[in-house]
């Protein structure tokens, strides 16, 4: 378990809804950039649709305990 899901796990669901979707705004602007060439680091997507996945997972845990 990587340091960022042990702090992940300590927020609310509430707070996990609002880093999921403050996640998947920046995945939206790291798209267009990346459509207009001006993105410096590509692996930068992939890590926050891993992030949002993480998330998710996280808060279906916390729903379903």
């Amino acid at each position: 378990m990587s340091k960022s899901t042990k702090v992940l796990r300590e927020l609310s669901i509430e707070e996990l809804a609002t880093r999921r979707r403050e996640l998947k705004e920046e995945a939206l602007m790291l798209r267009v950039q990346k459509e207009a060439g001006q993105l410096e680091n590509p692996s930068r997507i992939r890590q926050a649709r891993r992030d949002v996945a993480r998330i998710e997972t996280l808060i279906t845990q916390k729903r379903n305990a």
